[in-house]
């Protein structure tokens, strides 16, 4: 960052704070001329896209996760930090994928990865909507998965 009065290259920082959501304003002053001026630094985000299967094309929400999240915890002994954690969880794996857009079906699969190690039945609640179980078939099934573990 070039000094805003002299263009001089060099300075130092005197005061870093982070200021708004992914915001980091920092107090600097120049080597050469000693003025004080601030910067601010954002983070850069790709927005993330999701392919639903109906082929439609949707902004990433978060809050979407979350309520699917409570849906399946409901009457669990499931606090809300835990279901704000997970959905975080989820979306740090989505964001190390590097890709502008995912599929509803790797939103699900990552959501019932996190979700087994939190809450067994949760999980069974949640994969019987994810997975649009239409027999008790699959409710044996998947009982029998989270048995194994």
């Amino acid at each position: 960052m070039r000094c805003p009065y002299c263009n001089a290259e060099n300075s130092k920082t005197l005061e870093t704070r982070d200021s708004a959501e992914n915001t980091t304003r920092r107090r600097k002053e120049c080597t050469n001329c000693n003025k004080r001026y601030t910067t601010y630094e954002y983070l850069e985000t790709v927005e993330l896209m999701v392919r639903k299967k109906n082929g439609e094309l949707q902004r990433f929400d978060l809050n979407k996760i979350i309520r699917g999240l409570q849906k399946a915890c409901e009457k669990r002994p499931v606090t809300m930090t835990q279901i704000n954690e997970l959905s975080d969880h989820v979306r740090q794996d989505l964001m190390l994928k590097g890709a502008s857009e995912i599929t509803t079906e790797e939103i699900g699969d990552l959501i019932m990865k996190h979700l087994k190690k939190v809450d067994r039945i949760a999980y069974i609640r949640f994969a019987s909507v994810y997975k649009q179980f239409e027999e008790p078939e699959d409710f044996r099934r998947v009982i029998m998965e989270v048995k194994k573990q």
